[in-house]
């Protein structure tokens, strides 16, 4: 059973890689690419030039809500990781209300139109609490609506190997006149991995002219300001010499200068990088190059992302970790194969 997968948002292909190398250990069962959709040039330049190469013609860039969608074409599954800046835990929290809130819709859209067999809808953890929780029960409806059953779950991919904490909400769906049902893959068979950011930064070593590997060039105030920063603390936390502190009003956030603990998976990877906001290495005063970054998102070294700096910081940070999604695809396959898998209990309301 070859699954063709069409993706909105699809960003730079994190997705779309645990997709195409979901492997259950029957070669029958397989995602293979359909079409994809991103507003954004070189975002739709990465995940072609990785994911469809030889088929460049079925990335469609461009502004969702102008996607002609009656013309993509038949699919048997979709994925979406609808964009997530109006659910954020961080910053106002706007919603449906929101520029980005009611994009999901197209999601919507895209099933009612095709009836894939199922799919992977991807958002922040703060989905659940946006608009004080009728959000996500407004989504979680309209997926329903759309006749499919639904698997809402709070996964904590730091649980499953990754050697990141990054916690998102991930609704898998399968239509409703099929006799599968989806089970969360449980994270105990991940419990021995080392997470550590570390191990995942030096083993194996970067190698010398790895890809999207330039340094960011700090100034000598912040270099100065990291020498006094430990593993673990931040800007907040460690003790600053007055020439060094921060004179922030307000909130204090704790992601700014903060510093990897090496015995420990990274904090979230995100977009942003200006102010203090780059994730600091735990034993160099410096930020992470890209590729370091990459590795935390568990992207193989391999993979080229294309684009400014600035560009390639923010598609990884709005990535899906690879090899994550790689487990929740390979236990929908499993799901369709009739395989068995260690699962537990989804921790959302349907």
């Amino acid at each position: 059973m070859v699954f063709r997968l069409g993706e909105l948002f699809c960003g730079p292909g994190g997705l779309a890689w645990g997709a195409m190398n979901a492997d259950i250990g029957d070669p029958a069962y397989k995602i293979v690419h359909a079409w994809a959709n991103d507003y954004d040039a070189s975002t739709c330049e990465t995940y072609t030039h990785n994911i469809c190469p030889t088929d460049p013609d079925s990335v469609k860039c461009g502004d969702v809500r102008k996607l002609d969608i009656d013309s993509l074409g038949s699919i048997d599954a979709l994925a979406f990781g609808f964009p997530c800046n109006d659910f954020s835990v961080v910053g106002e929290q706007k919603g449906f209300d929101g520029t980005y809130g009611p994009l999901y819709t197209y999601g919507v859209k895209v099933l009612k139109k095709y009836h894939p067999q199922w799919f992977l809808a991807e958002n922040v953890g703060g989905l659940r609490s946006a608009n004080e929780g009728s959000a996500f029960e407004k989504i979680l409806s309209d997926l329903k609506a759309a006749g499919y059953k639904i698997y809402p779950h709070l996964y904590k991919f730091e649980e499953y190997g990754v050697p990141q904490a990054r916690h998102r909400v991930i609704i898998v769906g399968i239509r409703d006149d099929l006799p599968y049902e989806y089970k969360v893959p449980s994270p105990a068979p991940y419990k021995d991995i080392d997470n550590s950011c570390k191990t995942a930064l030096e083993v194996p070593p970067i190698p010398a002219g790895a890809l999207n590997n330039e340094l960011t060039k700090q100034n000598s105030k912040v270099v100065e300001r990291l020498t006094y920063i430990k593993p673990g603390e931040n800007a907040f936390t460690a003790e600053l010499p007055e020439h060094l502190q921060l004179k922030v009003k307000g909130a204090k956030i704790s992601q700014i200068y903060k510093r990897l603990d090496p015995s420990k998976p990274a904090y979230t990877v995100t977009g942003s990088g200006g102010g203090g906001t780059h994730i600091y290495h735990y034993s160099e005063p410096r930020a992470l190059t890209n590729r370091e970054r990459a590795r935390l998102q568990t992207f193989p070294d391999t993979y080229e992302f294309m684009g400014s700096k600035e560009s390639v910081r923010k598609q990884i940070g709005m990535a899906v970790p690879c090899k994550g999604a790689k487990i929740i695809f390979e236990a929908i396959l499993k799901t369709f194969a009739g395989i068995s898998y260690d699962s537990v209990p989804t921790n959302l309301k349907e």
